[in-house]
């Protein structure tokens, strides 16, 4: 095991700091927490490095809707966080879609709840350092240490003014979106995936709203279209009376005024009127594939870090906790084995690939459809297909939309003839792509070849869609 070397030396000039630990995570998220808790559970020295001061860690921008509650992995026992599921009564989705005046009900397959993230976040910290991580805050990550080979082997970061340095086996990155230590590591030597632009990105901004009577919906989870095709309202009830209200769109678009137009929304909804905003806060999250590769020597990132997120809907708490797991496990293999190449730790994007990658690489295909089409023949095409089929496509990724259920489609939605058809085509391709993620690759060395073909499938979605290349 590794010591702590800190205040090792008398002179007050000696300058950095250094801590050495087995494992330094980066962010005190879900994917931070979860893969700190699966490292220190299997007796190695964790300790989690987060930028905000103790009191506002948890905190982040989220839309508060958990899918697959009932599914958590155990290194955080779901008893711990249970006390943030604040609406488990939610049981559908509500796409609500003005240029059709329908209302469209969605079934969600899997567990649904609706938390309060903030007390979510800091009972997975407290979850972390139950199973013995230790907690740094206030602590800003500056650079990454890299070994001449490739590896790396920990961050530079600094607190209260001072430098830190965290000499460490594996660093796992929990960072976020566009996270900065992806940034500062060369990844010359590795496979991990550098094919990542602001465009893969969105943008969201959420406010709690506390209305002053129970709302109708508040066992659904309430969508809307936003003005443009890749993006949407939200309405998640947290209770009858504190609702999670949002708005989010991809960085392909043209810039939005998030909150005058949430405001807007707002508005003309009378179920908001007299509402008061008791907390707001944006943010941005991927809305793309998850990353080919997650790994490089000595370093894996996990969560929004990787893109682990349903690329349609923007969730990713549930994913983000099981790519955490899978990191750790993956972490304590390489250290028992005193080994932490990245062919060591490549069976943790296998896991994650195994798990939900491919099912989100899939989804991402319906995304890239979206940035295509116009807003209201869009809208048109979700109000002609069946509601259990259209969660198939926003949840599996595939869906059992065949000829004959297309040609009854067909028959009963006139003038939205040819968008469904073309629908219909591309839920094949996102079928050969999710077959195509089947087959990901055991080792290293065959992921280009794994690429070749899966941007020949891109490039005939690409094709099909008129969209431009995302990737």
């Amino acid at each position: 095991m590794s010591t702590d070397e800190n205040d090792t030396a008398e002179d007050s000039s000696a300058s950095p700091r250094t801590r050495s630990v087995d494992v330094v995570v980066v962010g005190a998220g879900t994917s931070g927490c979860y893969a700190a808790a699966t490292i220190a559970n299997a007796g190695y020295d964790v300790t989690i490095v987060e930028r905000k001061p103790e009191e506002e860690a948890g905190h982040i921008a989220c839309g508060d809707a958990l899918k697959g509650a009932d599914a958590f992995p155990e290194a955080i026992p779901k008893s711990k966080i249970e006390p943030a599921f604040t609406n488990t009564e939610v049981d559908h989705g509500r796409f609500e879609i003005p240029q059709e005046d329908t209302v469209l009900d969605i079934p969600v397959p899997g567990e649904l709840a609706v938390i309060d993230r903030w007390e979510y976040g800091r009972l997975i910290i407290e979850g972390a350092e139950e199973a013995g991580a230790d907690l740094h805050y206030d602590t800003v990550v500056q650079d990454v240490k890299q070994d001449d080979d490739g590896t790396v082997t920990g961050i530079v970061a600094k607190h209260d003014g001072e430098v830190v340095e965290y000499d460490a086996d594996i660093v796992i990155d929990g960072a976020g979106s566009l996270s900065l230590l992806q940034d500062k590591v060369d990844f010359s030597d590795a496979t991990f995936d550098t094919n990542v632009s602001y465009q893969h990105f969105s943008s969201a901004y959420r406010e709690v709203v506390e209305v002053p009577e129970p709302v109708e919906w508040s066992d659904a989870l309430v969508f809307k279209p936003a003005e443009v095709a890749a993006g949407y309202v939200w309405y998640f009830p947290r209770t009858e009376t504190e609702i999670n209200a949002g708005l989010g769109f991809q960085m392909t678009e043209e810039p939005m005024k998030l909150v005058d137009d949430l405001k807007k929304d707002l508005r003309e909804r009378p179920e908001f009127e007299g509402a008061e905003v008791i907390d707001k806060l944006g943010a941005a999250l991927p809305t793309r594939r998850p990353y080919d590769s997650a790994t490089a020597p000595g370093y894996m990132a996990v969560g929004d870090a990787a893109a682990h997120v349903n690329p349609t809907t923007g969730g990713g708490i549930a994913g983000a906790a099981y790519a955490g797991k899978y990191a750790g496990e993956q972490a304590a293999i390489a250290l028992d084995a005193g080994d932490v190449s990245e062919e060591l730790l490549w069976r943790y994007n296998q896991r994650v690939m195994d798990h939900f990658g491919g099912r989100y690489a899939s989804l991402d295909v319906y995304n890239i459809l979206s940035t295509a089409v116009d807003v209201d023949d869009l809208m048109g095409l979700i109000a002609s297909i069946p509601g259990e089929k259209l969660a198939e496509a926003l949840y599996s990724g595939t869906t059992s939309f065949g000829p004959v259920l297309l040609a009854q489609t067909a028959a009963s939605s006139y003038g939205h003839w040819s968008q469904i058809y073309e629908f219909f085509k591309i839920k094949r391709l996102a079928d050969e792509l999710l077959a195509h993620y089947g087959r990901y690759p055991s080792r290293p060395s065959a992921l280009e070849g794994w690429q070749v073909e899966r941007d020949r499938i891109m490039d005939d979605i690409y094709e099909l869609t008129g969209a431009d290349p995302k990737y």
